[in-house]
C-alpha cells in the first residue's frame, strides 16, 4: 500500500464487529471519512462487510489474545497506518449467580473485555500522543455501575473495563487522548433480541446505528468539553 493511500483519511480500529452494533459503528465511522479496521473472529462475516463498504477492512483476531493483537496492530499500521480512534467493541459475557458460572468463563470475559483493551491502549496510545491525539471508546452497559444477581460472570468485567478507561483517561487525557466509556442502558435492537421479546414494543429497544452515532459525537467531542462517560437508553427505559 502506498503511503499516499495511507493518508486518505483518519484510521479507526473497531473490535466486536457483529451483525449488530459492531456492523452499525463501521458504517457510522466510514461515512465519517474514516478507514475502518474491523476486528472479529468470523473471517466470513468481515470480509463479506469489508466488500460492502469501501473504507473497510478485514481482519480476523481473537482480542483475548495478546500476541495475536500486537500482529494485528502491526499489520493495521503497515496496511493503513496508525489508528487515531479505538472502539472497544468486543465483549465477552455470560449469566449466572456467583455461584453458579464457571469460574473459568469469567476468567475468558475479563480477558476479552479488560485486558484486551489494556492491550490495545498500550499498542495506540504512542501513535496517538505524536500524532497530537486520538480516542479510546469502549462500550458497555450499566453492568458496569451494579452487580445484580445473574451478572456475576459479567459484571465485573465491565466494572473493571470502565475503571480502567477512567486510569487511562486521567493518565493520556493532558497528552491529548480522550478515554471515555459508553454505557447503554437497553435491549439492542437485534434479529434475536426481537424473538426473544415479540411482544416489547418498537421503542423498548435501542438501534445500533443510534448507539454508533453516539459512539461517534463521543469520539469526536472537542477537547473543552470532554465526556469521560455517557450512558444512553431509550425515552421509555424505566432507571
Amino acid at each position: 500500500m502506498s503511503a499516499t493511500s495511507k493518508r486518505a483519511g483518519p484510521i479507526c480500529l473497531i473490535t466486536g464487529v457483529g451483525p449488530g452494533t459492531g456492523k452499525a459503528l463501521v458504517e457510522r465511522f466510514a461515512a465519517g471519512g474514516h478507514r475502518v479496521a474491523m476486528l472479529a473472529r468470523n473471517e466470513e462475516r468481515l470480509k463479506a462487510l469489508a466488500a460492502s463498504i469501501d473504507a473497510a477492512h478485514a481482519y480476523t483476531c481473537d482480542v483475548s489474545d495478546e500476541t495475536a493483537l500486537t500482529d494485528t496492530l502491526d499489520r493495521i499500521r503497515m496496511d493503513l497506518g496508525a489508528p487515531t480512534i479505538v472502539i472497544h467493541n468486543a465483549v465477552g459475557g455470560t449469566f449466572g449467580s456467583f455461584q453458579e458460572i464457571d469460574p473459568e468463563i469469567l476468567r475468558r470475559n475479563f480477558e476479552v473485555n479488560t485486558m484486551a483493551l489494556l492491550h490495545l491502549a498500550r499498542l495506540v496510545v504512542d501513535d496517538m500522543i505524536e500524532s497530537g491525539g486520538g480516542a479510546i471508546v469502549a462500550t458497555g452497559n450499566t453492568s458496569a455501575y451494579r452487580g445484580k444477581a445473574n451478572f456475576a460472570g459479567f459484571a465485573p468485567t465491565k466494572a473493571a473495563q470502565r475503571i480502567l478507561l477512567e486510569s487511562i483517561a486521567r493518565s493520556a487525557g493532558p497528552k491529548g487522548v480522550h478515554a471515555a466509556y459508553l454505557a447503554i442502558d437497553a435491549v439492542i435492537d437485534l434479529e434475536w433480541t426481537r424473538k426473544r421479546m415479540p411482544e416489547a414494543p418498537d421503542e423498548f429497544f435501542c438501534k445500533p446505528a443510534d448507539i454508533a452515532e453516539a459512539a461517534y459525537q463521543l469520539a469526536h467531542q472537542p477537547r473543552s468539553a470532554w465526556a469521560a462517560e455517557m450512558v444512553i437508553r431509550p425515552f421509555g427505559e424505566r432507571w
